[in-house]
């Protein structure tokens, strides 16, 4: 039934404080639209929402462009607007391939759609668009076609300047931007071909022309110290200058906790609550307590309270929100507060007072969350420790724990706690990947002296522990008011992924579990089960590159690798923008607030959970960026040499490998095998050679020889030496028989060159 202008608007009272001549809200006008079932011009729409004076219809005007901005509504040649969604439109983020296709990542969440070089023309990595399905691709996947560009994402683009025949042009150093951008006679400024440069852009691409753009910014010669810092920022366009606004709104706030502000908080300074972080870490934003509580525990988590400081519609806040978090480089961070509130103001330093939210939880000795509340705090950080020394001291360290035998009772029941909670994770079936990570070590001029693997200890995952407990409660309290909020949300693998695992594990022996789709239970039961078999790195991989990403979403899905049902951020609003969204709606309910009356809509959610999960995406890629060329710089010197290292991908076109000891991965060309014509099998992860017979499989060991650094494509090529050890993978009369829809290639130099871009093996929560 179509509404009529005499009805109210559902959310009439939250426009009106915010707005001085309020209109109907987005949720109105789309609900509008749905119930007319057809497209209404701007004068129909202000005829029905009885909207007569000029300025009425000025701010309808602006709202439904804002609306047409957001890919909520398309207005089509006629003037006239419709619901997206009900058009069988697709909104999204363009993600960019070096070799000129790409994909669109739908907001909605559904599968990514193909977009063909064609399609890509007229846009760049990073843009957001309007999309048709055109049909499926010959791979199966669903294939569309570019209706609307809704907004241009890149300004500026970092890259290496070349003159060729008297034509300027800038390749991206990002990859993900497969065009060159031109740069007309005049626009170079003094750059000399070669050198890493800045470039504005003029003209965004279209159907029949490149991008066209001027020479801002020389950087210099792309071998100098720090350049991958630089490159990586700039090709990511990362922000790092704080905007005026920002640097005048700073100079008003304190450097210590005013008296004024901590009054009508919670007094929780004579609690010992204490950090517990890396070594390195300089900003704290959550402390710890706890204490036996009946048979149970009570646990007291202290999140640092940004939200005290960094309000709504502030330029701070827009800039926060730009940057969506921090970014951490080896020897470098890119915070996404001013260093004022990050390492000061905000940090839970030890020995000074402090705002915070603070969440408390009385937990059964089974490890369940029995309740919790949240409230305003002041506290008081007892002590700053590291993972290193509170795993020491656990484990009997004399000399720490007598340096902090005050704390140490405390530090007790928090590990008697952390066990509790750990056997309920264990019995829930939380999946656990316990990947190995790196750590970058430098020499002289910030270059790579060693990489050294980085352990994690029992304090890790204690702390880890702790901050799942209060993100679990942020989230519970929310979906409990029915308050608009971002969640983190970690989808359930695709069937076509799991179908592939589970040939994967037959070929093993193995089986999964569960009838159709398996639950996180069945993940975790199969890793536990690997213990002891020699292929248990090769499962896990497998099982790991079958998981989905983990992203922000305004409707909570649940999360599929902690078995949850409910999953937010509350636990680092200084680093992540999620978790301060996360503290103001839960400051909000404490004040006596309701969803109808919160400054944030479920739209506003929706974007805010799209463009955190592109800015999580987008420190991913920059960090990954910085240290593939750190790597490669560091592996120049060791061309010719031979090396062992582990096989851990394996793709049509060859093996990527991993050196022992090294952990740099390179590619060895399928090219670079034994002569012979190799048919991939992407079910069992292996090429097969159909002559000799020879397998090369995921996780086998060999030995390389480095043969070729190429400093500016980031990649590292190995020339295969030997196989020390095979695995699961053997040489048989089997390998010779083809596969239906395998890839055969002969190894005779013809073959034509592709690359992978190397996955995180770690999935964050």
């Amino acid at each position: 039934m179509t509404k009529t202008k005499t009805e109210q608007d559902p959310w009439a009272v939250r426009e009106a404080q915010k707005y001085d001549h309020p209109i109907k809200s987005r949720e109105y006008i789309l609900q509008y639209l749905a119930d007319r079932k057809q497209l209404c011009t701007l004068e129909q729409l202000a005829s029905a929402f009885g909207l007569e004076s000029e300025r009425d219809r000025e701010a309808l005007s602006r709202r439904l462009s804002a609306m047409v901005r957001d890919g909520q509504l398309v207005r089509n040649r006629r003037g006239a607007y419709g619901v997206t969604e009900k058009m069988d439109l697709v909104r999204g983020r363009i993600i960019g391939h070096p070799d000129g296709f790409g994909f669109l990542v739908p907001d909605d969440g559904e599968p990514d759609v193909y977009l063909s070089h064609k399609q890509m023309r007229p846009v760049m990595h990073g843009d957001r668009v309007i999309a048709r399905i055109v049909g499926l691709d010959r791979k199966g996947r669903r294939e569309g076609a570019i209706v609307e560009v809704l907004e241009h994402n890149t300004r500026e683009l970092v890259g290496r300047y070349h003159q060729e025949s008297g034509l300027g042009f800038v390749t991206p150093s990002n990859k993900s931007f497969s065009q060159d951008v031109i740069i007309p006679p005049g626009q170079e400024v003094v750059a000399k071909s070669g050198q890493i440069v800045v470039v504005a852009i003029v003209e965004q691409p279209s159907r029949r022309s490149q991008a066209v753009g001027r020479i801002v910014e020389v950087l210099g010669d792309h071998m100098a110290p720090g350049m991958e810092v630089e490159i990586a920022i700039r090709s990511h366009g990362l922000p790092r200058e704080w905007p005026e606004e920002v640097e005048r709104e700073m100079e008003v706030f304190p450097t210590e906790v005013n008296e004024e502000d901590k009054a009508g908080r919670e007094d929780i300074r004579a609690l010992p609550l204490v950090t517990i972080d890396g070594a390195d870490a300089r900003d704290f934003d959550d402390a710890v307590y706890c204490e036996p509580h009946g048979k149970g525990w009570r646990l007291i988590v202290a999140i640092a309270d940004v939200s005290a400081y960094v309000m709504p519609d502030q330029a701070l806040d827009a800039e926060a929100l730009t940057r969506g978090n921090s970014v951490y480089f080896p020897q470098q961070v890119i915070p996404m507060l001013p260093e004022l509130l990050s390492n000061h103001l905000c940090s839970l330093r030890p020995g000074v007072d402090r705002l915070c939210m603070a969440c408390e939880l009385l937990i059964t000795p089974a490890g369940r969350i029995r309740k919790h509340r949240f409230f305003e705090g002041v506290m008081h950080s007892h002590a700053r420790l590291t993972y290193d020394e509170v795993a020491a001291m656990l484990e009997g360290d004399e000399p720490l724990r007598e340096q902090h035998c005050s704390l140490l009772p405390h530090l007790e029941e928090l590990n008697a706690l952390y066990q509790a909670l750990r056997g309920a994770r264990e019995k829930r079936g939380a999946i656990d990947f316990e990947r190995m990570e790196t750590r970058i070590v430098f020499g002289e001029q910030r270059k790579i002296d060693k990489i050294v693997p980085v352990a994690r200890n029992d304090a890790h995952r204690m702390i880890e522990e702790f901050m799942i407990a209060a993100n679990i409660a942020a989230a519970e309290f929310l979906l409990s008011r029915d308050i608009p909020a971002v969640y983190r949300i970690h989808p359930e693998p695709s069937p076509d992924k799991i179908n592939d695992l589970r040939s994967f594990l037959r070929e093993l022996g193995l089986s999964l579990g569960g009838r159709g789709m398996p639950g996180a239970k069945q993940f975790a039961r199969l890793l536990n089960s690997l213990q002891g078999r020699p292929d248990k790195h090769l499962v896990e991989t497998v099982m790991l590159r079958s998981m989905s990403q983990a992203i922000y979403s305004a409707e909570n899905t649940g999360h599929f690798g902690l078995a949850l049902e409910a999953y937010t951020h509350f636990t680092s609003p200084i680093r992540r923008y999620p978790d301060l969204i996360i503290h103001r709606a839960i400051r909000h309910l404490l004040k006596g607030g309701s969803a109808q009356d919160f400054q944030y809509t479920t739209a506003d959610m929706e974007s805010l959970g799209d463009h955190c999960s592109m800015t999580d995406r987008r420190a991913d890629e920059a960090t990954r960026d910085a240290i593939s060329w750190l790597k490669c710089e560091y592996m120049m010197d060791k061309v010719g040499q031979e090396l062992p290292g582990i096989i851990t991908a394996v793709t049509s076109f060859g093996l990527f490998v991993e050196l022992d000891d090294i952990y740099v991965e390179g590619l060895v060309h399928i090219t670079a095998l034994e002569n012979d014509y190799y048919h991939f099998d992407a079910i069992k992860h292996q090429l097969c050679g159909e002559r000799s017979g020879i397998t090369y499989r995921l996780a086998d060991q060999v030995c390389v020889r480095v043969a070729r650094v190429d400093l500016d494509e980031r990649k590292i090529d190995f020339a295969l030496c030997g196989v020390a050890s095979r695995g699961a993978a053997k040489k048989s009369a089997k390998s010779k028989s083809i596969r239906p829809g395998a890839t055969a290639r002969k190894a005779t130099g013809r073959g034509r060159r592709g690359r992978r871009k190397s996955k995180s093996m770690r999935r964050r929560t």
